[in-house]
């Protein structure tokens, strides 16, 4: 029988290790990223970017509770889309960076900085990342997509 070597054992274990769920583990972070309020996008209408392609702010007269955070939404009919089919409308990554859930990690986000891509949205920190984010957004979109949800055990 031949010998495994160290280096060849250590990749082995890491392989089933990292494709295995994480029994018992704790998320760092919740699923939704949610202000102090509890407000998913820093109460921002979610449907309001992918309809009217702008940052809209939303209003506790038509709140909707998803996923333990409080969406704000600028009009009854965004709120009544959103609850209708919330992963349509829901930005990517739980609403964190979409930058640092590809190098894997989370951020929080700036509200205004967004872009929609194949009618998902997509949210980042601030321009700097989001310039960086942008000249290279399918390779970003395509580590973030491996990474999401378990991101959200593994940063910090």
């Amino acid at each position: 029988m031949r010998k495994l070597s160290r280096r060849t054992l250590l990749g082995m274990t890491t392989a089933v290790f990292a494709s295995a769920p994480v029994w018992g583990a704790e998320l760092k972070d919740p699923e939704i990223y949610a202000d102090v309020n509890g407000h998913a996008i820093k109460g921002y209408d979610t449907v309001a970017y992918h309809l009217d392609r702008k940052a809209v702010k939303g209003s506790t007269d038509f709140a909707y509770e998803w996923k333990d955070a409080t969406w704000l939404f600028s009009t009854a009919a965004n709120r009544d889309r959103f609850a209708a089919d919330p992963e349509r409308w829901a930005p990517q990554y739980g609403g964190y960076c979409a930058w640092a859930i590809a190098r894997d990690r989370t951020a929080p986000i700036n509200p205004q900085i967004f872009r929609i891509f194949d009618d998902k949205l997509y949210l980042n920190l601030n321009m700097k990342v989001h310039k960086d984010w942008l000249a290279s957004h399918q390779q970003f979109i395509a580590r973030a997509d491996a990474k999401w949800p378990a991101v959200l055990v593994l940063s910090n």
